[in-house]
């Protein structure tokens, strides 16, 4: 088997991210979407639960205060900040990547439908 330098089959499409910071930080989202695919599926069983226990007419605060740990708004917290994170990894690295190709900020900042300036924090941001 031809293998790329990271012991990778050279086939494997992560073998060509290895270098790439753009590739690397896509295949990163990929995992995080992945895992927040799993946790969505959790939320939406945890929210039928609830509607449940309250159309058998339970009170809210006793509802809440049944629910089991991970609670409904900590999955929702921690669903935001890991998607907010591999986001951010992927506008810098994009943004890189675009640079590198020749993109002016200007024409970056149109294709994310940011400002200049934006444009310009992502760049130094490393």
């Amino acid at each position: 088997m031809i293998t790329a330098g990271d012991g990778l089959p050279a086939d494997d499409p992560r073998a060509v991210s290895c270098g790439d910071p753009f590739l690397r930080a896509l295949e990163d989202l990929d995992a995080v979407l992945a895992e927040e695919t799993a946790r969505a599926l959790h939320i939406r069983r945890r929210i039928a639960r609830l509607r449940a226990e309250r159309a058998a007419g339970r009170d809210y605060a006793d509802i809440i205060a049944d629910e089991p740990r991970p609670r409904l708004v900590e999955m929702l917290a921690h669903t935001t900040r890991s998607l907010d994170a591999a986001g951010a990894v992927v506008r810098r690295t994009e943004a890189r990547a675009l640079h590198d190709a020749g993109m002016t900020m200007d024409e970056i900042a149109t294709w994310f439908g940011v400002t200049r300036q934006r444009v310009s924090a992502l760049l130094r941001d490393r």
